[in-house]
Formats: C-alpha cells, structure tokens, sequence
C-alpha cells in the first residue's frame, strides 16, 4: 500500500503513560478541585484498570473529567491550563509501548504526533528513547486552541502542513487507541480536498475495546508491528 505519511496519538498509542497521567490528574485535581482529592479522589484514579475503562469510554478529555472524575466546566478549563506545567515537573517514568521503537525506526515514509499531551513533554521522551529525529512534526495540546483539539481536524492539519507544505495525492495513516482517534482521522480527511486519504488505525494492546464504538478504525493491531504488516 503506498503510504505517505504516518501520523501517531501519543498516550496510549507510543507510550505507556497511565502510571503518570494518574499521578498528574490526582495532583491538579487537588488544586482546581480539592474536594475530588485525598480520601474523595475518583474511582476513575484510583487504578490502572478503572482510568483505562474511564479513558477509552469518554469522548475526549474533557469529558473524562466533567462526567467521570466530576469536574465542573470551569474546573476543567483550570485543570488544562496546567496540565503542562504538571507533566513537566512530575517525574514519574514514562515508556514506551513494546515494540514501538523497532516500529517506528523500520517505517520508511515522514512520521508526525498529535496529541492532547505537551509536546514538550512528548519531545523529552523521544529523545530519551532516541526517537525525536524519526518525527518531522509534533502537535501538542498547548499548539493549538482549547476549541480545536481532538477530534477537530485542526492539528492534523497543522501537522500535515509541516511535513508536506502542500497537501496533495497523500496517503496518510493515523494510529491511536481511542473512538475519538477515528473520528479524528475521518475529520481529517474531511477537511482535505478528495485527492487525499486518511486511514485511520487502532492499537489494542493498551485496553481499546471497540466492540461499541459508533466510529470504527480501518484497522485494528495488537501490536505495533502489525503496521508494517498492514503498509508493506
């Protein structure tokens, strides 16, 4: 299959960041919404296996935390703005999923991230993992509007746009774990004039069950080497 671009989700797709994302929400939580800390934290943070449930049923973030961690609205706008600022100074690690690396370095078309995760934060791990120099673009939450973030086709775009300048005849591949990430892979395409394809793919081996799913994927992998399979 001829394919010309790769554009990759980040948490729960490259990495495994749910040990930190916990850590990280139980912390702002506690200083936009007190009363949801301590003793009272939601059950949706109280382990891996309740936030991955949580995760993959909500639309987006912030419907996780409006109607499953019971944020109100104004909270959960306060609760983003400092996301950044919290996944920069926690420190808890953060890896990569099994078999990403090799997946990554062996795809031989221009890779790019968008994720509702910092790309600075994103950026330290890929270098970590000697991985930065393989992604010609990244875009985080803090790139774009509090209103264009996924599923809105805004970053994709904005992503396309840095690898290719002009975007014609492409065939481009999004991998992620969540309903949210197909919907976005098809705005995309949406927002592309018809020349242009956008196959969207979800990745099991972090929870994904899309059993019930409205929007489903082209393709589903229980390993991130299928999509070698899948492109070659």
């Amino acid at each position: 299959m001829k394919v010309d671009a790769v554009l990759w989700d980040y948490d729960g797709t490259l990495v495994n960041s749910v040990p930190k994302n916990i850590e990280i929400t139980k912390q702002i939580l506690a200083k936009v919404a007190p009363r949801l800390s301590g003793n009272d934290v939601p059950k949706y943070l109280q382990n891996e296996t309740e936030y991955h449930y949580a995760n993959h049923a909500a639309k987006n973030w912030q419907d996780l935390y409006k109607n499953f961690y019971g944020l109100s609205e104004y909270e959960t706008n306060a609760a983003g703005k400092l996301w950044t600022e919290f996944q920069l100074k926690n420190t808890t690690p953060v890896e990569l999923f099994p078999k990403i690396k090799d997946t990554v370095i062996r795809l031989n078309c221009p890779q790019g991230i968008c994720s509702q995760n910092s790309a600075r934060n994103i950026k330290l791990v890929l270098e970590k993992n000697s991985l930065i120099e393989k992604f010609k673009a990244i875009i985080g939450y803090d790139d774009i509007p509090e209103n264009a973030q996924k599923p809105s086709p805004v970053s994709g775009i904005i992503c396309l746009g840095k690898i290719f300048g002009e975007i014609r005849n492409k065939t481009i591949f999004y991998v992620g774990d969540h309903e949210g990430d197909v919907q976005f892979a098809r705005n995309i395409e949406s927002e592309l004039d018809h020349t242009n394809k956008v196959i969207s793919v979800v990745v099991k081996y972090s929870g994904a069950n899309t059993s019930s799913w409205t929007h489903q994927p082209d393709y589903k992998i229980d390993s991130p080497t299928e999509l070698l399979h899948i492109i070659s």
